[in-house]
Order: structure tokens, then C-alpha cells, then sequence
């Protein structure tokens, strides 16, 4: 009987709820109540569902970095306000289709904080996508080329959860602000984007260039934002000399 039940439930794909049954049926396991082994199957299988959609939205996102938000360094010549970032950590700002803008120098830890926090958004149920900026323009033109384009930006304006990494690192030129405009567009008011940079957001309208476009993408992503400019020296130089 037990092993025609874990073939049907291995048919099922109920993979939580094998665990559980098997464990059940161990001379060392609890002696459960009818009710409470329903419970316990039940609650099982929720558990492994949701550990499986968290490691798939993990693995989907392609973060640079495996970061967690409790490992993010406030020291306090770092400029990084504790409030702000835990509030971060509940995903409010995702839910509200906010944007976060993170500045500061190079080292300062600002992927691995971007990284954190989608992480974190992933771990809560978002669709998160992590890109480097650079990257991400590259694979739009090829994608321009073979024709799938619109399939790209589609799936892009999907995700809960953008994150662009090293933004200005070179000037945009005219595909490429085309593109980051109809990206931005596509997400504002209905999702929330992440940008890393080590330029202050001050210099962005000079990266972006042509001022009409580099007008309607900081207007969309600057003045309702959450800004962390963090200070403070490179954390590769500082881990380095430990």
C-alpha cells in the first residue's frame, strides 16, 4: 500500500511530499494524527515548491555575485543607511515599482549590494534579471540582427526586477540609447529597476547624451528613486589587506 502511494505521488511529481511520507513511515518518526500527517504532507510539498521556484528565479536572474543582505559591510565611513537597506530587504519598494540608483567609486561594493538585494527579491517570489550594462547592449544589437529583438525587450519588461550593473562606464551611442530608452519606458510606473554606476547620477545625462532622450529616461528613473551614494574605500582593497 505505502509503496503504490509514493509511485502515485512520484507520478504526481508531489517530490515534498515524498520526503515527508517516507520520513513518516520511519520506526523514529512522529506518530502522527490523521489530521496532522495531512499537514504535514501538505506543508512539505509547499516547502519544496517554493524552494524550487526560489532556485530557478535565482538561477534565471545571473547574478554576478551570491550575495545576501546580511553580509553588506555598514561600516560607518560608508555612507549606508541600516533602515534603508532592511527596508529594502521586504520587497516593498518592488511591489511599489520603485527604482534604487547606487553610486560610488570602484570597489565600494555596489554590485554586491544590487546582487543582495535581487537576491533577496528572487527569495521572495520576484522575477529578477541582473545584467551588466555594457553587456546587455551588446546582446540587444546582436539580437537587432538575428531578429530577436522584441522577444529580448518583451521578456526584459516582464521581470518584476531589473538590475543594471556598471551603467556609464562608456558613453551610449545612438542604438544603444534607443534601446535603454525603450526599456526604461517600458518599466516605468509598472516594475522596478536597480542602476549601478560608479558615476554620480548628476553625470548620467552626459552618458546618455542627446538631451531630449537623456531628459525622458532621468525622468523616469531619477526623481522618484531611493539614491545610496556609499563612500568610503574600495572593499576589494580592504578584504585584500585583511
Amino acid at each position: 500500500m505505502n509503496t503504490q502511494t509514493l509511485e502515485q505521488m512520484k507520478q504526481l511529481r508531489l517530490h515534498g511530499m515524498i520526503r515527508a511520507f517516507s520520513s513518516s513511515l520511519s520506526p523514529q518518526s512522529v506518530d502522527y494524527t490523521n489530521d496532522e500527517l495531512i499537514a504535514y504532507l501538505i506543508q512539505s510539498e509547499w516547502d519544496d515548491r517554493q524552494n524550487r521556484k526560489v532556485e530557478r528565479l535565482t538561477k534565471t536572474a545571473r547574478f554576478r555575485y551570491s550575495a545576501v543582505m546580511e553580509n553588506i559591510d555598514y561600516t560607518h565611513d560608508r555612507n549606508i543607511d541600516r533602515n534603508q537597506i532592511q527596508r529594502f530587504a521586504t520587497c516593498d519598494f518592488v511591489t511599489q515599482k520603485d527604482n534604487i540608483l547606487i553610486t560610488g567609486s570602484t570597489g565600494a561594493g555596489k554590485s554586491y549590494m544590487a546582487s543582495a538585494i535581487g537576491h533577496q527579491a528572487c527569495s521572495l517570489g520576484f522575477k529578477t534579471m541582473y545584467f551588466n550594462t555594457s553587456k546587455l547592449f551588446t546582446m540587444l544589437k546582436t539580437s537587432k540582427a538575428d531578429g530577436s529583438y522584441l522577444k529580448q525587450v518583451n521578456k526584459i519588461e516582464k521581470q518584476d526586477l531589473l538590475i543594471l550593473d556598471d551603467f556609464g562606464l562608456k558613453g551610449l551611442d545612438n542604438i544603444n540609447r534607443h534601446s535603454l530608452m525603450e526599456i526604461i519606458e517600458d518599466r516605468h510606473g509598472k516594475k522596478s529597476t536597480i542602476i549601478a554606476s560608479q558615476l554620480p547620477v548628476e553625470a548620467w545625462h552626459e552618458i546618455i547624451g542627446e538631451q531630449t532622450i537623456a531628459d525622458a529616461i532621468l525622468d523616469r528613473l531619477v526623481h522618484t528613486a531611493h539614491r545610496i551614494d556609499i563612500k568610503g574605500e574600495s572593499m576589494r582593497k580592504k578584504l585584500k589587506n585583511k
